[in-house]
């Protein structure tokens, strides 16, 4: 078989995503063009995600986007309901919510579709980005290693899309609610208009800022596994996590009230506890194999 026939099977292998035979070896200029092939079907992927978003972009922004910010969101009937069931009254009920939103460039509409549609895309597609991410790493590591890398895929996305649940579902309903019940000053001159591109970073922010917080559990079964933490240092500076997730907190909430704040801490500190008996148990694994 000619040169030039082997290289056209080895680009369109690598351009379908198959493996390529051991028979090829693979230099360091070799690995950089595996891993721009990597990007390429990652950000294809992202690509055809936000095309779908955008071409539904209505859809998605009436019912999506500008949903936390009704007064018929599901979240405020709810922790009403919640409230009322543990007999404390109306205690979870927060006062309704109406937010006029404004434009004020000329391309601020069209701006909005394409953030949308851009963030959108990368968390619909973000399990599949991860998988390609995991192929890349796959030949480096041993079978043992493999192994549990293959679990690694489902639970990344699990938490990353429980974080966005979190954010969207409960973070974000607590800060808009504050941020347009809050008044400066009794005069009734200033009128909360904010622009929705404003909106739109915050509500962004929130749901990401979560997604990536809520990976603290997988990142620390990791690096326990490749033994850089262990469940008993993670124990020992937890005064230290604490005051880490305190400042996490404060900057993934835009808002600057303690209740939205204290919403976030909570379950970052939970995660922190679930890494501590993971990151324990691999420990004890380890000392048993040992």
């Amino acid at each position: 078989m000619s040169t030039a026939i082997t290289e056209r099977k080895y680009f369109f292998k690598r351009l379908r995503g198959k493996e390529v035979p051991k028979k090829f070896e693979m230099n360091f200029f070799d690995h950089i063009e595996d891993l721009r092939w990597h990007l390429v079907r990652s950000i294809l992927a992202w690509l055809v995600a936000a095309t779908l978003i955008f071409v539904y972009i209505d859809f998605v922004y009436d019912n999506i986007i500008l949903a936390p910010a009704r007064q018929t969101f599901f979240t405020y009937g709810a922790l009403c309901r919640f409230g009322q069931w543990l007999h404390l009254g109306n205690s979870f009920c927060m006062p309704a919510v109406k937010i006029d939103f404004q434009v004020t460039e000329v391309n601020g509409t069209f701006t909005s579709a394409i953030n949308i549609a851009m963030i959108g895309g990368i968390i619909a597609a973000f399990p599949y980005i991860f998988w390609e991410l995991w192929r890349f790493i796959k030949p480096a590591l041993s079978a043992k290693e493999r192994k549990y890398g293959r679990t690694s895929i489902l639970w990344v996305s699990v938490f990353f899309f429980t974080g966005a649940v979190f954010g969207y579902y409960l973070l974000a309903p607590f800060t808009f609610n504050f941020l347009a019940s809050f008044s400066l000053g009794k005069s009734g001159m200033i009128q909360y208009r904010p622009s929705i591109n404003d909106y739109i970073d915050s509500l962004t922010n929130l749901i990401l800022g979560c997604s990536i917080a809520f990976e603290l559990p997988v990142l620390c079964f990791v690096l326990a596994k490749m033994g850089i933490v262990t469940g008993t240092l993670l124990k020992k500076y937890f005064k230290f996590a604490l005051v880490i997730i305190l400042v996490a907190a404060a900057v993934i909430t835009p808002s600057p009230d303690w209740t939205s704040q204290f919403l976030v801490a909570i379950p970052l500190l939970f995660l922190y506890w679930i890494s501590i008996i993971l990151a324990s148990r691999v420990e004890r694994q380890k000392a048993k194999r040992e």
